[in-house]
């Protein structure tokens, strides 16, 4: 049985036996979600909630990728034409937040590219399964952003600070980095995965659908998972670059590819970043997405998000032109104003 959420043919929603099926369609954009897949998924999954013959739900992609974010062009588009794109953002982090308190299964296929949004859409979710094709980033601090859509729900509880690595570099992993650092709970191989499904379909069960299951290692080294996990556990950005800059001296080739990358990237993202991970240790999912929306209204607000989206997928010249340009130039008060309380205007989950 089909269903109508809205979405157009960019999303499609099935019920076959016990499950609910989500496939995303949009494969020119490498299925990036638009506002109208959003709204349609939060629609299904407000339904599918209540609806006794769903056992569980199925999410995944067509062609290469899972999702590789939202629409961030989109958002850049609103923005130039005085529109900031306030919505977008706010709808998408109810979805996740309603991801989050789903009471039944919600297994992710992540068979393919998961960025930024499709971390979103996933991570929250009961059981992500990940396949050796996987390839993992949230790449935000590139593009003038912050790693939002739940980021500081999951990445400062990554083993070893895995999460802050991957938060302010935006580097990308494989399907060994995402099991063993605890963003993935499963791996199989791909050619697997449509037994999974037809299980899941059968039965509803889970457990009893992920069989052959697969336990790859780390891609990432020993010697740079220590470099990681010692350099990112100081207090400070400052540190923790400074930490790396020793590191470097020493003769650590992974300390200096990290610098290296992170020179590239937005000061006021990393800035805002690093203190979004640190404070979102203690919170609740719920006030995660809130202090989110927060940053986002901001960022959506100021200049390095439209001059990161320009350079990387307007223009594609690879040449922001940041505003501070320094990390040293980004003031206490600065970052502060990323969190302040919104007023009327606060996420209402």
């Amino acid at each position: 049985m089909q269903f109508d959420f809205g979405g157009d043919d960019e999303i499609r929603f099935e019920r076959q036996g016990k499950a609910g099926l989500v496939r995303l369609t949009r494969t020119s954009a490498l299925n990036a979600l638009t506002h109208d897949m959003i709204k349609a998924l939060d629609r299904a999954l407000r339904t599918w909630e209540q609806d006794p013959e769903i056992a569980c739900v199925i999410v995944e992609g067509e062609g290469r990728a899972f999702c590789a974010g939202g629409d961030v062009v989109a958002a850049y588009k609103a923005g130039q034409q005085g529109a900031p794109a306030y919505d977008f953002f706010h709808d998408e982090y109810v979805l996740n937040a309603r991801i989050g308190r789903f009471p039944k299964p919600y297994v992710s296929f992540l068979n393919g590219i998961v960025m930024g949004g499709g971390a979103g859409i996933s991570v929250h979710g009961s059981h992500r399964i990940v396949t050796e094709n996987t390839l993992f980033a949230m790449p935000e601090t590139g593009i003038g952003f912050f790693p939002d859509v739940g980021g500081g729900a999951f990445l400062p509880h990554l083993k070893h600070n895995f999460g802050f690595y991957l938060a302010l570099t935006g580097n990308r992993i494989r399907w060994g980095d995402c099991l063993q650092s605890g963003i993935a709970t499963h791996a199989v191989l791909a050619k697997d995965l449509d037994a999974v499904r037809e299980k899941l379909i059968a039965t509803g069960d889970v457990e009893a659908a992920l069989t052959n299951l697969q336990y790859p290692d780390y891609e990432t080294s020993a010697e740079a998972r220590l470099i990681i996990a010692d350099c990112f556990e100081a207090a400070s950005l400052s540190a923790c670059l400074g930490a790396l800059e020793q590191a470097m001296n020493a003769g650590s080739k992974d300390a200096a590819d990290i610098l290296k990358v992170i020179a590239t990237r937005s000061p006021t993202s990393l800035a805002v970043t690093f203190r979004q991970i640190n404070e979102a240790r203690l919170l609740k999912l719920d006030d995660v997405m809130r202090m989110e929306y927060r940053i986002a209204c901001r960022m959506l607000e100021g200049h390095d998000f439209y001059e990161g989206v320009r350079a990387v997928l307007i223009d594609k010249d690879g040449a922001p032109v940041w505003q501070p340009s320094d990390l040293d130039l980004v003031t206490a008060d600065q970052v502060n104003a990323y969190f302040a309380p919104l007023g009327e205007k606060e996420l209402v989950l």
